[in-house]
């Protein structure tokens, strides 16, 4: 089988709990809950039964809104159903009214705070939620209640893996393994705390035993491998490898680490034999450049990643997507030359690109080669002529040169293009900006805000420009204090508030923010002349004088306001 982390299984099977364990076609319909539910004749369109029934005909149609309102009559007529609830409540989980489901649920369990299953689905709900301590609560509730409950053990393990909290983890699958001796994820994830531990032998029993339970899972020998290469168990290791592809010989992630094992071992001609070959699979198998990624790329190991896809690439010389693969690699490394080099091969047809193309021209960017950067994108551009980010990268790179009017152009192309990003009309903002085109900026601002409410840096652009030209100086409290929401401890937002807080002529509570500011952010010279300006209006020129004279050293534009500033206070003072 191919390899998938249990981790991920588990969060699958969080997900599922929450959308679907009510549904269990074991459990029959109302009649069965023959302490809330009696036994009534049937009255026609008056009876819990007749909703129920409709509501399960128009879930099987898809019709989940009109489920929702039969079970939610069948509810009233039935108030107390606990089964009804529950399923009202998965029903609201498939129709992404997570809000709906957990109120139901709560006011189910305020009743009936002891019912495992609704515990269960309120659990994967709130872990699917990522609000993990409620779900850590409903599992071992769960578990208290009824320690028979297989699958909760591994959700509540996960979750203190999550958290970090390793001793209450390996407790959770000690508790597993002792109510479930042949659970394989309890042998198996006690085998990953040993390890984390340090304890080296106890990690390889737990190991070895989840093997003896699961002969096929590839996952323990992975560890196992882990743990035999920190030893130099060569032959250990080439065994587990032949054993996980003895049952799996497609599997992708044993192939490519022994392709890399191999070349490490020196076997050169082991090692490009597995590599090419996996290069030509990688034409018509997506998942190989993947792995790749997830294995090398993601988790920065470039120099591996290198020797495994050059490995590859004398499979399939001329593979645009192992060409990319290469250039990360090359870039991670800092080899920009070949870096660049291998993105120049990745062809217009590929789905990576774009992405190429952009890592070339920042590449040119940082190597101080602006204007090269630009017509790299203009060729790009030829041959991609619809594509909207070609267009924006070109805007960005004017702007850097400060050529404004032609930044400007290319934003707005890119904007027609895709006219709801709001990516571009932020940067279109920024752009009218710094050609004083304030009620533009304005406009576009508003207009990224309109595309993302909680675009914490147009929110913060608009408010500051709103306290800067000193008006509507309350909504641009309300805007900033907003993007300080979505992005809280923010030195740049937190400067803005107190700048609102200095044009309100609240000097004290300005510059409590001011300087809350400059601890987060400390170079920047805006912030620190800002605290100047606010010791100033609070008749203390020397820490003015102080701040003024901070940020006079590590301003580099538009210094001559700043100091007339200094000097006027110098006069006042001598």
């Amino acid at each position: 089988m191919k390899f998938y982390s249990i981790l991920r299984i588990v969060t699958i099977f969080a997900f599922s709990i929450a959308f679907g364990c009510a549904t269990n076609t074991v459990e029959k319909a109302p009649v069965t809950e023959k302490k809330t539910i009696q036994a009534p004749t049937y009255h026609g369109a008056n009876n819990q039964y007749y909703y129920f029934t409709t509501a399960q005909i128009e879930r099987k149609k898809g019709n989940l809104d009109k489920t929702i309102v039969s079970l939610r009559k069948a509810i009233e007529l039935d108030p107390d159903s606990v089964y009804l609830q529950r399923e009202l409540a998965t029903v609201y989980l498939q129709n992404k009214e997570g809000e709906k489901a957990i109120e139901v649920l709560e006011a189910l369990l305020k009743r009936h705070p002891n019912d495992v299953k609704a515990l269960i689905i309120y659990g994967g709900t709130k872990q699917v939620r990522k609000e993990n301590e409620d779900a850590i609560a409903a599992y071992e509730k769960i578990l208290a209640l009824d320690p028979k409950q297989q699958r909760v053990y591994s959700l509540l393990g996960n979750l203190y893996l999550q958290s970090g909290d390793d001793a209450r983890a390996k407790a959770t699958f000690k508790r597993l393994i002792k109510n479930f001796p042949a659970s394989f994820e309890g042998h198996y994830y006690l085998g990953r705390l040993n390890a984390k531990q340090g304890k080296v032998k106890a990690a390889e029993r737990q190991y070895k035993k989840a093997l003896e339970l699961a002969p096929g899972r590839s996952e323990p020998r992975f560890e196992l491998i882990n743990l035999y290469k920190e030893r130099g168990q060569t032959t250990e290791i080439i065994k587990l490898y032949e054993d996980i592809l003895g049952n799996d010989p497609d599997n992708i992630r044993a192939l490519v680490e022994l392709g890399l094992y191999y070349r490490q071992l020196g076997r050169k001609s082991a090692s490009t034999q597995t590599l090419a070959q996996l290069g030509v699979r990688s034409r018509n198998e997506f998942e190989v450049i993947i792995t790749i990624i997830q294995l090398y790329i993601d988790p920065k190991k470039y120099d591996d990643a290198l020797i495994v896809v050059n490995g590859m690439l004398n499979g399939l010389p001329d593979s645009p997507d192992l060409h990319h693969l290469a250039g990360i690699a090359s870039y991670g490394t800092k080899d920009n030359a070949a870096a660049i080099s291998h993105f120049r091969r990745v062809s217009p047809q590929s789905r990576f690109f774009q992405d190429a193309v952009v890592h070339v021209a920042f590449i040119l960017q940082e190597e101080g080669k602006n204007d090269d950067a630009i017509l790299f994108l203009e060729q790009s551009i030829q041959k991609d002529p619809e594509n909207p980010d070609f267009k924006y990268y070109l805007g960005t790179f004017h702007e850097e040169k400060e050529a404004y009017e032609t930044a400007e152009a290319y934003l707005k192309q890119a904007i027609a293009i895709d006219p709801d990003n709001p990516r571009y009309y932020f940067r279109l903002g920024v752009v009218y900006d710094k050609q004083n085109k304030k009620q533009d900026s304005m406009d576009a601002m508003r207009r990224v805000i309109e595309l993302d409410p909680k675009h914490a840096n147009a929110l913060n652009y608009l408010g500051y420009t709103y306290a800067d030209l000193g008006k509507n100086l309350d909504e641009a409290e309300r805007l900033i204090k907003l993007a300080l929401k979505y992005k809280p401890n923010d030195g740049y937002i937190t400067d803005s508030l107190g700048w609102v807080y200095y044009k309100k002529g609240q000097f004290d509570k300005a510059l409590k923010y001011l300087k809350k500011a400059v601890e987060l952010v400390p170079d920047d010279p805006i912030m620190l002349e800002h605290i100047g300006d606010a010791y100033l209006k609070l008749n203390d020129p020397s820490n003015a004088l102080k701040y003024y004279e901070k940020s006079l050293k590590i301003k580099e534009k538009d210094r001559e306001e700043l100091e007339n500033k200094i000097q006027q206070l110098k006069r006042q003072g001598s």
